[in-house]
């Protein structure tokens, strides 16, 4: 399947739709293809090899990594031969290559220039590897990141012992790489939650801009994806008019022009499922189309508001204003804020995948029968079917108390502080009993199985789910896929159709102390090469449970749902800057949901002590759900 061609849109385009400067399309076979030698697997050279490549542009890169004991060329070869049969429309064997040799390295690029260097063979990239340094495959997934490169696809040789819980395994790996329209670098490791840095705002707004511009054709504007949230335009004009309104109110500034935005865009709905007019304190918006404002002027708008942060990150660095906490608290907010929605948009987006919502632009379609295919070959069920937790003690939350950003003595110690949002502070002890807990989330099949039985009879169908003359499938935002091709991933539906589930298994999910001691314990994080900051656009089978990993892996790329309502918690003080953002749906309907999916920006998904937050009937999100026995 090929993503069609996707024009981007500026302030400065039509307001009768998404036209202007178009960009190449997603096709899956590349406009070039580099195979590079493997001292190339140094993060520097990559990132000055990658910096020449456009981003989504199509071009890709093959790069072999050994994992364990030395570059064996028989791996490679037999890797090469793996991923021709899996992808034969890469051509390796039949293309011309020429060798261009770069600073002690080599690559071979097809369809280059003679006069760039020699004529050269896949022979020449395959004997290249005999003699270079180890790496893991967590350790390859975090050099890609940072230089803006992601896994389309991957095959392993030598494969003596379980893949590992991340992309690759066995000897050696032969990855497929591109560099996409966007990408989320691993986390620092000094003050990963702290004040945002201008790069991370870039690379959200690239993801922001990816997905409002990209994906959602101009006669999807004035459309509601799902009944229980606003518009698509909606979304476009609330993520610069909140950012504006809590700079204007922490910087004492007034708001940019137009103000009159504030009154349609300030805030979003989320009434209750089963009772629609009951909702919080929201905008009132227009009821006519032609009422609202024109995608080009809330695109100006949106620029202004950039430039305006743009100016105050310069303030700061030339010494015109002091960053407090105040104001990095502001920043941290607005930024993870923008990031919510991303996601938010996304599982709304979805519902229209195949039919009106068009793919993402930049990344290559997932090559769905090679991906199945492997997924089913490498399929390792846990060494046992549970895991042992508790009794212990466990941390949730830290100290991170907004009262405290004004205290004089406090407020400029701003270096190394974790921010994060009012329901995950203060830090508090609370015990878990012992229990068993299943090692990965329920997955597609499973639930097709109880649905299949009598869960038809309890549960309403899974909005991930759609109901095709082919029988069941599940919805990507490149259309659906046969439920061959995804029926190892997590499930996505309500809290009460997976508790139907675990019901029926005689177990319950999980509360949030239960859920988090699990993540602790096992879960390998973004740095792990979790499924989290777009490394794919749709879940991928969960990996935890094997003994020779000690049990660490991933859970597919989903959030998790708790059996834990969303409620207050002693020491709780409610945020000035966003009024309401808990305390509204402190209600008895929703539940915490705790990890972090696909589409989750690596800030929120790697802050252990994030909350997420849906009712427990609100079935659209990219939330999953393991089993919990009682001991």
């Amino acid at each position: 399947m090929s993503a069609p061609s996707v024009s981007y849109t500026t302030s400065s385009q039509s307001d009768s739709g998404l036209s202007g400067t178009s960009t190449p399309s997603s096709e899956f076979v590349p406009s070039k293809l580099y195979l590079l030698s493997p001292l190339f697997i140094d993060g520097v050279r990559l990132q000055a090899f990658t910096s020449k490549l456009e981003k989504g542009y199509g071009d890709k890169i093959l790069l072999s990594v050994a994992h364990e004991g030395a570059f064996d060329v028989k791996d490679v070869q037999a890797a090469v031969m793996r991923l021709g049969e899996a992808l034969p429309d890469l051509g390796l064997v039949d293309k011309q290559w020429v060798k261009v040799p770069e600073g002690g390295a080599f690559y071979l690029v097809d369809a280059a220039p003679i006069p760039l260097g020699e004529v050269s063979s896949v022979d020449e990239f395959v004997n290249a590897h005999d003699k270079e340094a180890l790496t893991t495959p967590a350790e390859a997934l975090n050099i890609f990141s940072s230089s803006g490169l992601r896994v389309v696809f991957s095959v392993s040789s030598g494969t003596e012992s379980v893949p590992p819980p991340t992309l690759g395994g066995g000897r050696t790996t032969l990855y497929l790489l591109e560099r996409p329209q966007v990408s989320f670098p691993p986390l620092p490791s000094l003050a990963p939650f702290g004040v945002p840095t201008l790069d991370d705002w870039r690379a959200l707004w690239a993801a922001w801009d990816l997905v409002t511009l990209g994906t959602i054709p101009s006669v999807m504007l004035h459309q509601k994806p799902i009944d229980l949230r606003h518009k698509c335009l909606f979304y476009i004009g609330h993520i610069p008019t909140f950012l504006d309104m809590l700079m204007s109110k922490a910087l004492g500034e007034p708001n940019t022009e137009p103000k009159y935005f504030t009154l349609i865009f300030e805030r979003g709905i989320d009434p209750h499922v089963d009772d629609p007019e009951h909702c919080h304190r929201h905008s009132e918006v227009p009821v006519k189309d032609e009422d609202w404002p024109t995608l080009g002027s809330i695109l100006a708008f949106r620029d202004r508001v950039r430039a305006r942060l743009i100016r105050l990150y310069d303030d700061v660095a030339a010494g015109r204003r002091t960053l407090d906490r105040h104001i990095g608290r502001m920043l941290a907010m607005t930024l993870e804020h923008e990031g919510w929605h991303v996601e938010t948009l996304l599982y709304m987006l979805i519902q229209r995948a195949g039919m009106e919502t068009l793919p993402p632009p930049g990344f290559a379609p997932p090559p769905w029968s090679a991906l199945a295919a492997a997924w089913d070959a490498s399929k390792c069920a846990p060494t046992t079917p549970t895991v042992p937790l508790g009794p212990t003690t466990i941390t949730l939350g830290h100290d991170d108390c907004e009262g405290d950003d004004l205290n004089p003595e406090v407020t400029h110690r701003v270096d190394g502080h974790e921010f994060g949002w009012d329901n995950e502070s203060p830090a508090r002890a609370v015990a878990v009993g012992r229990v068993r807990m299943e090692w990965r989330p329920v997955t597609n099949e499973a639930y097709l199985a109880f649905w299949n039985a009598d869960g038809r009879t309890q549960v309403e169908f899974p909005p991930s789910w759609v109901s095709t003359d082919d029988g069941i499938e599940v919805r990507t935002m490149y259309g659906p896929v046969q439920m061959s091709v995804a029926r190892h991933w997590p499930v996505l539906t309500s809290y009460d159709g997976l508790l139907a589930y675990a019901t029926s298994k005689g177990g319950r999910l999980p509360t949030e102390p239960e859920l988090r001691l699990f993540l602790d314990t096992y879960d390998v994080g973004h740095a792990g090469g979790a499924n989290v900051g777009f490394r794919h656009w749709h879940p991928v089978p969960a990996t935890a449970g094997i003994d020779e990993h000690d049990g660490k892996g991933t859970n597919g790329g989903v959030w998790e749902w708790t059996s834990t309502l969303f409620s207050e918690h002693a020491g709780l003080f409610p945020t000035a800057h966003f009024p309401g953002y808990s305390t509204d749906f402190f209600d008895g309907k929703h539940h915490v949901a705790l990890g972090g999916s696909y589409a989750t920006m690596p800030r929120l998904a790697g802050r252990r002590t994030v909350k997420n937050f849906y009712q427990h009937n609100y079935p659209y999100p990219w939330v999953g759900a393991r089993v919990v026995y009682d001991a």
